[in-house]
């Protein structure tokens, strides 16, 4: 049975960490409103990026550019599972990584390649443990990307598409919902989905609200532009999107932290308390036996 001084040194240790875990949630805390501010502040640019994308092809017609070609038969696929430089944030990285994984299992039964690319450090250290040889890999931004590091991996993704290495580049990150919520995203990355470059069907009034537009340089020539482009901003969508799931995921998992520990000092106290009292009943118990003993 645990000593009263065993327990005290238990419950001071638990108690240390309650207080680091209260300051993690904190920072991660301020952390994801900022997360949340990037986020809003992006997706109208990413929306109307689309929105020039689908006018652009429109009015360029049939175009033959390397990030909008669709190879007939699927042969190679590269994954780029993105995940925290960090732990301590619950299933965060592990349910990217799972599914990535789910994914890959799928390919290889249908006789496709599997290459892999990383972002974030936990990513690259659990498929280097399991043995994958990696392509490239990126670390060092996950808690605070910049429109830099999107162009990165754009780059060498497009590099790796655009010389037949690899038929399909696959994306897999957490989408930020909720501090709570968290759900995995596959997104097919290259080549382009042709439901963004093709547009849908237009009604009158949306074609009369378009108009006609005089294109400098040519329509080409301006789509062969925003295509990188489009693919930059898709990734650094991403990689915003998975910071603040990583801040989301973290704070939750530091505010259940907390709690257990202040079950585990409640636990601890209790017992701490029935340890004292058995000591204060033996002690007494012992003065009444040599009492007793001396008047014998």
């Amino acid at each position: 049975m645990a000593t009263v001084q065993d327990l005290k040194r238990r419950i001071r240790s638990v108690t240390n960490t309650r207080k680091i875990t209260k300051a993690m949630e904190l920072v991660a805390s301020a952390r994801l409103r900022r997360a949340e501010a990037r986020i809003e502040a992006l997706r109208p640019y990413a929306d109307r990026m689309l929105e020039l994308m689908g006018i652009t092809t429109r009015a360029a017609g049939s175009v033959r550019l390397p990030l909008l070609e669709r190879r007939e038969t699927v042969r190679r696929v590269a994954i780029l599972p993105v995940t925290a430089d960090r732990g301590l944030a619950g299933a965060f990285n592990a349910q990217v990584l799972r599914r990535a994984f789910v994914l890959e299992r799928e390919l290889r039964n249908d006789g496709v390649e599997v290459s892999w690319l990383a972002s974030g450090r936990r990513g690259r250290s659990s498929l280097t443990f399991r043995g994958y040889e990696l392509v490239q890999s990126w670390q060092g931004f996950s808690e605070r990307p910049e429109y830099a590091d999107a162009q990165m991996i754009a780059r060498r993704a497009a590099e790796l598409y655009a010389n037949e290495e690899v038929d399909k580049v696959i994306v897999i990150y957490n989408r930020f919902q909720s501090a709570l919520v968290q759900q995995v995203t596959v997104q097919e990355l290259l080549p382009i989905p042709e439901k963004l470059v093709q547009g849908g069907d237009d009604d009158a009034e949306q074609a009369a609200l378009r108009g006609d537009f005089i294109y400098e340089p040519e329509p080409e020539q301006i789509l062969e532009r925003l295509l990188p482009v489009y693919v930059e901003t898709e990734l650094y969508r991403a990689l915003l999107e998975s910071a603040a799931s990583e801040q989301g995921a973290r704070m939750t998992a530091m505010r259940n932290a907390s709690s257990n520990a202040g079950e585990l000092i409640g636990s601890l106290t209790l017992a701490m308390n029935r340890a004292r009292q058995a000591e204060i009943t033996q002690e007494i118990l012992e003065v009444v036996a040599g009492a007793d003993a001396l008047t014998a």
